[in-house]
């Protein structure tokens, strides 16, 4: 990809990624990194420009859009905001000399260990408590519904994924992100719901959403609500 900068009338620019492919129309996709044109190989330099003058205003829209969606990286550190099952907790650190114990009261997610003062160290028992608590809780949603469906699941397992969360192969095998568990109860189950829909239907046609809403009838508010928390549930690398 090649850098570019587009210069709008009123003095501002914006900076995009070009990539010239073997393609007749020219595609504009917001990314994490911002603004990415595909566009065919032989376009001109002016023709490009003129096509991205007239798009400017949907795109400064877009970037203003997932600039306002960006959120604080994790910090690792005593005093951290996290997210369990959509409820606000606080990562609590504690030294101690052999204890490397992971513990959830109340409202604090309790570290224990005589390495609290390595990030690295701490965002690994933490991931690894989180990943701990989704698969049974996973597990047990898609049991449920399973039973519901007259369907039997051959797997249950977390994916870490960053742009899906969940996956239903034809070997009846589900996977479900587990940066959900921090989601609320209704949103996981949205999730699972959607991912069971395709036991009956591989596709996401008319008869998949029939099938998914006869699962969680609430399902377009869900995905909302997953959209929005999106940001939030990816501050977890």
């Amino acid at each position: 990809m090649i850098e570019q900068r587009l210069q709008l009338p009123n003095g501002q620019s914006i900076q995009y990624l070009l990539d010239l492919r073997a393609r007749r129309t020219i595609g504009l996709k917001i990314t994490a990194n911002g603004l990415v044109v595909h566009a065919p190989k032989r376009i001109s330099a002016t023709q490009l420009q003129q096509v991205l003058l007239e798009k400017s205003g949907w795109i400064q829209q877009k970037l203003a859009l997932r600039e306002a969606n960006q959120v604080a990286p994790m910090q690792w550190q005593d005093g951290e905001p996290l997210l369990f099952m959509g409820q606000d907790i606080v990562l609590t650190l504690q030294h101690h000399a052999t204890n490397k114990a992971v513990t959830l009261q109340g409202n604090q997610l309790l570290v224990r260990s005589p390495q609290i003062n390595q990030p690295a160290f701490v965002a690994r028992k933490v991931l690894q408590w989180y990943a701990q608590q989704a698969l049974p809780d996973f597990t047990r949603r898609v049991e449920l519904i399973a039973a519901q469906m007259g369907e039997k699941v051959s797997a249950v397992g977390l994916s870490n994924a960053r742009s899906r969360w969940g996956s239903c192969n034809s070997r009846k095998q589900i996977r479900l992100n587990w940066r959900l568990i921090q989601a609320p109860p209704h949103v996981i189950q949205y999730v699972v719901c959607h991912e069971m829909a395709h036991l009956k239907e591989m596709n996401h046609s008319a008869r998949f959403y029939a099938v998914q809403a006869s699962l969680f009838p609430r399902y377009v508010q869900a995905e909302k609500d997953l959209k929005a928390l999106s940001p939030i549930l990816h501050r977890m690398a």
